[in-house]
């Protein structure tokens, strides 16, 4: 027989290389549990000197030896059990560990397309949900089968040294089981991964309706949402049923089968004691061997199951593990020299998809410190063009190039070293204010993190709270207001103080007031630098070097504020209609035009 052809499943030999590290403590815990196998087949063993010598032929000598015997066997099999259960499940928590950490670290570092595709909640149950799955499969369900396998070895063999004909009987209907318990087994890995997707999917739900409460009570959609729930939650419900069945069903086939060699060697092992061909010591002592022997066989059957939800869950855990991203670092990346950078687009085409085109045939030369406002209709593709600047993106046809490198050329930590961002909706974390200053700098000095507060004028406001820098703004900053949190980004910014700087409708959703204290702020973080500045208001970027206008994915027009109001074009057309219904003049929140 050949054992060369035992197949292990390539995801399974991943999981099994997170144990290195820990070869050591699951070697001690295999010796507890063959310690544990050892005095479980010894107890069996010892049945006969007890029945034949000490009831039977009264050796007073027997009687005082064998109850110190059980003693020292108990006391060394309880110790045994203690070291199995702690080292194993100490093993078991960390390959959960390294598995989590690997996990969080692939999921990081995945470019933006992938978060596109995924859903937050759907990720979220990636490393909780299905990890700890994982976790119950490796602490319990390989505990209980190495425990088992290695105690089932142990009462084989006293079973056959006894009598090797009845063992064989009582052995010959396990095979009649195999199947369907394997076959139970293939229904449990299929419904638990149908159910792991379903609580996948009612994770997602649950991180968004938390997220949005707000706009589901305003809009009065608790009832519609509430039903949503409970309808997500039924199909959890029912891919879980459907499992609980298969495995229920797993123990009354042992049973069945079970009974019917038990039954098989009593018939067979009662006539060869009535003949006298056994002892009633030997007897019993095979009999409380097959007793011992089939608990653990069923709880190798029931142990098929656990395997098997673990194995779903590792599926789709090394499904975003195995997931290859498509921004990658050059095998022999270029340094970026310091200083304002130049930065050119040269026939740039990118889509998202191969049957989307988002840009076209751009072509732009952004000169260092320039300030360069992209404006245009909704969809025209003016986020997409400085998303591709740090590679969030890269582009399907042409090149970005910074000081004449092709930023693929770059390696993607210093790329983005070179790049601030502050976006139209701000992004903090459940932090201090420090902290969220300090997010792209951690080792900044007090000094440096005041300053940036000071450029971006939120240092006084900070100077209000109890706590000062110290105070924890909530989650996304709810505790503070859009201007607020606007200002704390550009605070952020202006710490990390990167030469190239994207500004994506920075002030679109702030009220009159908050939007000049943040305009203020901007200016002083585009001092310098070369900036990309995207913008829905148009009074807000008369003061830029050069505006570029975007429609369909194509530069239409190109120019300064009044130079591009006296052609009458694409951006008088914008300009216009903004102003049409208002009397008054826009407001400027710059200084004077350059012009």
């Amino acid at each position: 027989m050949k054992f060369n052809k035992l197949k292990i499943h390539p995801r399974q030999k991943q999981l099994i290389g997170y144990i290195k590290g820990s070869w050591f403590k699951l070697f001690l815990s295999m010796i507890c549990m063959v310690v544990v196998a050892a005095t479980t087949s010894a107890t069996a063993f010892i049945v006969k000197p007890v029945i034949d010598d000490i009831f039977i032929s009264k050796n007073v000598f027997l009687l005082k030896l064998i109850p110190i015997v059980v003693i020292v066997l108990y006391f060394f099999r309880g110790l045994a059990m203690y070291g199995q259960e702690f080292l194993m499940h100490y093993v078991g928590e960390n390959i959960i560990q390294k598995l989590r950490n690997a996990l969080y670290e692939k999921i990081t570092d995945l470019p933006i397309s992938f978060f596109h595709q995924e859903q937050t909640g759907v990720l979220m149950s990636r490393i909780t949900n299905d990890v700890t799955i994982i976790k119950n499969m490796v602490s319990n369900a390989v505990t209980g089968a190495l425990r088992d396998c290695f105690t089932i070895m142990g009462l084989t063999g006293v079973i056959f040294y006894r009598d090797w004909k009845l063992a064989i009987m009582a052995f010959v209907v396990m095979p009649l089981a195999y199947f369907p318990v394997v076959e139970l087994g293939r229904r449990v890995r299929r419904f638990s991964t149908s159910s792991q997707e379903s609580m996948a999917d009612m994770n997602a739900f649950l991180h968004e309706t938390f997220a949005g409460n707000k706009i589901v009570k305003a809009f009065g959609m608790e009832t519609y949402e509430k039903k949503s729930f409970f309808k997500k939650n039924h199909a959890v419900f029912r891919y879980e049923i459907k499992s609980i069945r298969a495995k229920a069903l797993t123990s009354p086939v042992m049973e069945a089968f079970g009974g019917v060699g038990i039954s098989l060697v009593l018939w067979y092992g009662g006539f060869a004691v009535i003949r006298g061909a056994q002892t009633p010591g030997d007897f019993l002592s095979f009999m409380t061997a097959v007793m011992l022997l089939y608990p653990p066989i069923k709880k190798l059957t029931k142990l098929n199951n656990v395997l098997q939800q673990g194995f779903a869950a590792s599926d789709r855990v090394f499904d975003i593990l195995e997931t290859k991203s498509d921004i990658t670092d050059p095998a022999s990346p270029i340094k970026i020299q310091p200083g304002p950078h130049r930065i050119r687009f040269e026939n740039v085409s990118f889509g998202y998809n191969r049957q989307e085109t988002v840009l076209k045939n751009i072509n732009l030369d952004v000169r260092p410190g320039e300030v360069l406002a992209l404006v245009g209709t909704s969809g025209g593709g003016k986020t997409s063009l400085v998303n591709l600047i740090p590679r969030f993106f890269d582009v399907t046809g042409g090149s970005v190039k910074i000081d004449g490198t092709d930023i693929r050329e770059i390696a993607v930590s210093d790329l983005r070293k070179e790049v601030a961002i502050v976006s139209q909706e701000p992004i903090l974390f459940n932090k201090s204010i420090r902290e969220n200053i300090a997010y792209g700098k951690p080792d900044a000095p007090e000094t440096e993190i005041v300053e940036a507060a000071k450029a971006a004028y939120i240092y006084n406001f900070v100077q209000t709270l109890p706590k000062g820098f110290d105070t924890i703004i909530g989650e996304l900053g709810s505790r503070l207001s859009g201007g607020e949190k606007q200002r704390m980004c550009i605070a952020r910014a202006l710490l990390k103080n990167a030469p190239i700087l994207i500004l994506d409708e920075a002030t679109a959703s702030l009220d009159t007031e908050s939007e000049r204290l943040v305009q203020k702020a901007l200016e002083n973080l585009m001092k310098g630098r070369t900036s990309f500045v995207i913008a829905h208001r148009l009074s807000t970027i008369s003061y830029a070097d050069r505006i570029v206008v975007l429609v369909g994915g194509q530069i239409v027009e190109e120019g300064r504020h009044a130079a591009l109001l006296e052609k009458k074009g694409e951006y008088y057309n914008l300009y216009q209609m903004q102003f049409a219904d208002s009397n008054d003049a826009p407001a400027d929140f710059s200084a004077a035009d350059p012009e």
